[in-house]
């Protein structure tokens, strides 16, 4: 087999780290074990619906890789391939696919979109299963299993090598004759009935020539029992709302919640609780909003979560949300450094760039703690977060941060021979502080990027969060005069640019306010130190803005992930900026093949650099506000333009970065287990196998009927996503 391009799968060598939080668990009280217990198994049953968010074989590919393991271990199931033929490499591959898929919870990479294949001949992987013992039990069931994923498993055709709507992609968000007018008449139908689109999907189907839409809810339950639910008549086109999707995984998350609220550490926790269980049981956005404002009041617990339909990056259109659970606990010492970043937020945001009038009324003070992650279940983990991602919460109630301590621990480890597109001299300086550059860089950016900024908004009764007869637009020097209105929000306004354009401006904030000494004392940095983090932060910025290259298809001129398009965005900018702030040049590299150097001048990181972001920032910002959808497109989207034209061409320095692109790594997370009254931690190595094994113990319970689940949920669908 003719080995393809080497981003659709994933390299033998791909760093796998495990996830300590050992010495956390271990400070637990017996109550806290039984907490977090409890809300990591109702997450790892909610994180399953990925697979079927993901794409249209994941689920029967997940199911094919389970019989397998639970019938034989990595190590048992090694001679078995060496005496069908495979070496020692194509099992260390079969493996590395096997623990990717169950790592990014799909078939496609959690970070950039892409398809990931197995890098062994189909033919070669075929007889590993027929000799396996799973197959040997049940001959029929696997071969039947076999021939319904086999073919999507290998396919790299054009539309399957990454997630999209229409021709441009894959998506299980909706069915398979669905483009961006339908998504966007889906949407404004959601608005009319001030339906949330966070747990939803779209299906289409023809009725007489007329086209008719299902929009259905994640539920437990199925019946129809609100005015929510039932046909719709909108635009010409019929709606019908159903409940029920991934109904049996509901099932499981509400169980899980409600077990969870006996060891529950306060009322709101209960009150909390409760909610997310009448949302996952009845589909319902607002009783998952009502939890979040518990949440939000449950100050400091030791044991830290939230679950549900939370991110909207892997939605083509930007509005329908990624089951996600998380559990946590919290890291005291780096904590609290956090807590003094908190209170000085309000000394710091009137140093952005834009006008009093464009930032909230009263900055809420948030939760922001240090956590080492017990459980993290959904597609990826990210190194912080700012949720609730509900915009009406976080504008007027508040919202909480997290940084994910042990994550960023062993996430940005980085070797020095594996360091690409730096001089040399930047490369010790580069490793010495990138973690603790980055720390900062979190913090600023999930707190007071996200957390910042107003939008203005009319309400249903006409009232109004601003005065339109006095708020002046800094980018015209005229009254602000537009808003969003209603039931309108930023991800539906701005719905395909919004998680993106959101990150750039966090992302931005965070560059801005890393150069105030206040900030970087905060984090315990002085003199020298205080400016090789400065230093490290921005060069770590552009260096990204360069990988995030690999993020771009060039065929349908799109970008596959939010944060790193951001990147490529911000490193334009800073190029724009001129009088030679970012150096970017082509070169040959020793190896003799084509490679490039970044670099920054530190002298003008204060000068040129700030007032660049100054001025980006700021315009980003003023678009958000006013719901400037046309103009806010404008501009992200000319700095989001990758050509061959210009003074670079980064449509060759794309290839480039393919060639000496590091494949992102995977983690391998602990399972709790109940063993009489208490709580035990269950442990694992940092390897594929150890990875794989996490995956078979975790849903031991109930494996066959889980499976059995999954396969009749994908069945159900599998003509939705023929076109």
């Amino acid at each position: 087999m003719a080995m393809v391009d080497s981003q659709y799968y994933l390299p033998n060598d791909i760093g796998i780290a495990a996830l300590d939080c050992c010495e956390a668990f271990r400070l637990l009280s017996p109550r806290e074990r039984m907490y977090a217990h409890h809300l990591s198994r109702a997450a790892w049953y909610g994180g399953l619906a990925v697979l079927l968010q993901t794409s249209p074989e994941s689920a029967n590919i997940f199911v094919l890789l389970q019989r397998i393991f639970r019938k034989q271990t990595p190590a048992q199931l090694e001679q078995v391939a060496t005496a069908v033929g495979l070496s020692s490499e194509e099992y260390l591959a079969f493996l590395v696919y096997a623990a990717g898929l169950y790592a990014n919870m799909g078939n496609y990479k959690s970070f950039g979109d892409t398809k990931f294949i197995p890098n062994l001949p189909k033919d070669k992987l075929k007889a590993l299963v027929w000799a396996s013992q799973a197959f040997q039990d049940q001959p029929g069931e696997m071969e039947a299993l076999w021939n319904s994923c086999s073919c999507p498993l290998y396919s790299l055709e054009d539309r399957q090598k990454q997630l999209g709507l229409g021709d441009k992609g894959i998506t299980t968000y909706f069915s398979g004759n669905c483009g961006l007018e339908d998504a966007e008449l889906a949407q404004k139908f959601l608005d009319s009935q001030n339906l949330s689109a966070y747990n939803t999907r779209l299906f289409k189907r023809e009725n007489g020539g007329k086209a008719c839409y299902e929009v259905r809810l994640a539920s437990a339950v199925q019946k129809e029992s609100d005015s929510h639910c039932g046909n719709f008549n909108f635009e010409e086109k019929e709606f019908t709302v159903k409940r029920g999707d991934y109904a049996p995984l509901m099932e499981k998350v509400s169980y899980y919640v409600q077990q969870a609220q006996a060891h529950a550490a306060n009322d709101n926790q209960k009150k909390m609780l409760e909610e997310y269980r009448r949302s996952f049981t009845f589909g319902s956005i607002e009783a998952h909003k009502e939890g979040s404002r518990y949440w939000i009041k449950d100050k400091g617990p030791i044991v830290e979560s939230y679950i549900g339909f939370i991110e909207s990056y892997r939605d083509p259109f930007g509005s329908r949300g990624e089951f996600e659970g998380f559990v946590a606990v919290v890291n005291k010492a780096m904590s609290e450094r956090f807590a003094k970043l908190v209170s000085s937020a309000e000394i710091l945001l009137p140093e952005l760039p834009w006008p009093r009038d464009f930032e909230k009324d009263i900055f809420l003070k948030p939760d922001f703690t240090s956590l080492d992650v017990l459980t993290f279940a959904g597609s990826g983990i990210p190194a912080g977060i700012n949720i609730p991602n509900y915009d009406d919460i976080r504008q007027s109630e508040g919202f909480k941060n997290v940084s994910l301590g042990n994550v960023l621990a062993v996430a940005y480890a980085t070797q020095k021979d594996k360091l690409t597109f730096l001089e040399e001299e930047d490369k010790d300086v580069y490793i010495k502080w990138k973690g603790p550059s980055f720390e900062v860089q979190v913090g600023l950016h999930e707190l007071l990027g996200h957390g910042s900024g107003k939008l203005f908004v009319q309400d249903d009764k006409g009232k109004f969060n601003f005065d339109q007869s006095k708020v002046i637009n800094p980018e015209t020097g005229e009254q602000v005069s537009s808003w969003y209105r209603g039931s309108e929000t930023w991800d539906s306004k701005f719905s395909t640019i919004a998680s993106s354009y959101e990150e750039c401006r966090a992302e931005c904030v965070g560059l801005y306010l890393c150069l105030n000494q206040q900030v970087l004392s905060i984090f315990g940095h002085e003199g020298q130190d205080a400016e090789d983090v400065v230093y490290i932060n921005w060069l770590n910025m552009v260096r990204a803005g360069l990988l995030g290259l690999e993020f771009y298809t060039p065929e349908s001129k799109s970008w596959r992930q939010a944060h790193m398009q951001a990147r490529f965005v911000i490193l334009r900018v800073l190029l724009e900026a001129g009088e030679g702030l970012v150096g970017l040049e082509e070169m040959t590299g020793q190896d003799g093949r084509p490679d490039a150097r970044i670099t920054l001048d530190r002298s003008k990181i204060h000068t040129v650099g700030k007032n660049a972001i100054h001025r980006f920032l700021c315009k980003l910002q003023v678009f958000k506000s006013t719901a400037d959808v046309e103009g806010g497109r404008a501009l992200y989207d000319s700095y989001s333009a990758v050509s061959d034209g210009g003074s670079h061409n980064f449509l060759r320095l794309r290839e480039t970065v393919l060639l000496r692109k590091e494949a992102r790594k995977m983690f391998v997370q602990a399972n709790t287990r109940i063993n009489g009254d208490s709580v035990e931690l269950v442990e694992y190595e940092g390897s594929a196998a150890g990875l794989i094994r996490s995956f078979i113990e975790r849903f031991q319970e109930d494996a066959e009927q889980l499976e059995a689940d999954l396969l009749e949920l994908n069945k159900r669908d599998a003509p939705c996503w023929c076109c």
